[in-house]
Formats: C-alpha cells, structure tokens, sequence
C-alpha cells in the first residue's frame, strides 16, 4: 500500500536508535526527506548513513537535546529551511528509570518530566506553525502502554505517560482541522534499552540467558514475542500519512495484545 507522503518533509526526534530511527526508516522508505536528531555525532552519522541506504530522500542529521527549548527552536528551524517546510513530526523518547514511587528520587521526576513531557511541549510548541502551513500537518508521538494501564514498579512511567497522552489528546483537538495528532502506544519493543535490561538481569543471574529473558518479556503478549522496532516504525508512517486522514485523537495500542483493558 502506498503511503503517498513521497517528497514531504518529516522530522523524528530521539531517532538516531531504536523506535525513533526505526519511524525514520518507515518514512525513509515511503520516499519522505527526513529530519533527525540525538546529541550524539557518532550516532548521529551512523543513523544519516542507515537512513541514506533506505530511501530516495533527502535526510538532515541535527545534534540537538530535545528537553532543550533553544535546540529545539533550532531543530525545527533547520528542518523547514532545508526541505522548505514541515509535514510530518514524530516524537520519541526513552524509558525512565524503573520502580516504585518510594524508590524513585525528585531529580529522576524532574529529569523524566523534561524527558517525557516538556519535549513534547517544546517540540509541539515549535512545530505547530510550519504543520499548520503544509496540506498534510501530523504530530505522532511514541509512549508506551503505561499511559493506558498501569506498570508494576513503573512509577515514573506510569505518571509521565498519562501525563503526555493527556496533552496529545488536547492538541488533537486544539490543532484540528490542520494537524492531526496521534499517540502510539508500543508494548515491549527489542531496542537497544530492552537489550541492556534483560542483559543486565542475565549478569544479576534472573536468567540463564538472553533468549529466556526476551521470552519472559513476552509473556503477557497473546501474540506469543516482543515488538521488532520497525513495526512501531511502520504505524508511525501509517498515521502520518494521507491513508490515516480521518484518524486524529487516537491512542493506539502496538503491543501484541498485551492490554487487557
């Protein structure tokens, strides 16, 4: 199926790994020039390459800090001075630090607020006008099914979650008819954090092995294993593009099944 968002511009934040490189590869592959950003230039350069090998398009690799107001001003900025405008933004960010609320510290909320929260505010904030412009405006962002059913010892999870589905659910309707804006809600993804965690859990001696780890990570997910990235990736192009246009407001979950509500 084509996604007919060939030649639009896209900018996909956190995306030099994981579900963020993998939107940009989705968006790559349909033929869309696309903006990235980490604060990493190895990284950096190593996802422009990956991306350059995907598509036609063209691709900007941005170093920028998305809980920084002034890198993202300029991030977008740059994007919409290199492609000429803005269609498309995807917003993605990491995990916070795991555990229950008496074992988490105010500077691991404050830090996962600027993560998960203020950077939706701050990009959405930028982005709105350039979106507004363009024929084709969408705000995707990535969470996780925290934000629709509680995680054991995931406070800041949990709180942070809900706190931008929240938001995302107001934008949709503060910037429609214009822009539409969605939230994916990925269930346990095989990134690069899910590896270090089950790894570390492999040297604490909770599993023999990695593949018994991955397998426990899946147990709850009728589907039998967890996510690939890529098919985060393909949803978030899915809901940026014209096949998607009456789908606004949505909180999608990609999890496998895992929630049960």
């Amino acid at each position: 199926m084509e996604l007919n968002i060939d030649g639009n511009a896209a900018l996909v934040t956190a995306s030099t790994s994981g579900m963020g490189l993998a939107s940009a590869e989705a968006l790559a592959r349909e033929g869309a020039n696309v903006a990235i950003c980490g604060r990493t230039p190895e990284r950096l350069t190593q996802a422009r390459e990956q991306l350059a090998d995907v598509g036609e398009g063209d691709v900007l690799a941005a170093e920028a800090d998305v809980t920084a107001p002034d890198d993202v001003a300029a991030l977008v900025e740059a994007t919409v001075e290199e492609f000429g405008g803005l269609d498309h933004l995807v917003m993605s960010a990491g995990d916070p630090a795991s555990g229950r609320f008496l074992d988490t510290t105010n500077e691991e909320w404050i830090g996962a607020m600027e993560t998960l929260v203020m950077s939706v505010v701050y990009t959405a904030r930028e982005a709105h006008a350039p979106l507004e412009e363009s024929d084709a405006g969408t705000m995707v962002a990535i969470t996780a099914t925290s934000a629709q059913e509680i995680l054991d010892a995931a406070a800041l999870s949990n709180s942070m979650r809900r706190a931008v589905s929240g938001l995302l659910e107001t934008l949709a309707r503060e910037f429609a008819p214009e822009i539409r804006v969605n939230e994916i809600q990925p269930g346990p993804t095989e990134t690069e954090s899910l590896a270090g965690v089950i790894e570390d859990a492999v040297e604490r001696g909770d599993y023999p092995d990695y593949e018994t780890g991955l397998a426990d990570w899946a147990t709850d997910a009728p589907l039998g294993r967890v996510a690939d990235p890529q098919e985060i990736g393909d949803v978030a192009a899915f809901l940026s593009s014209p096949r998607a246009s009456y789908v606004t407001g949505a909180s999608l979950p990609v999890d496998g099944g895992t929630i049960r509500s």
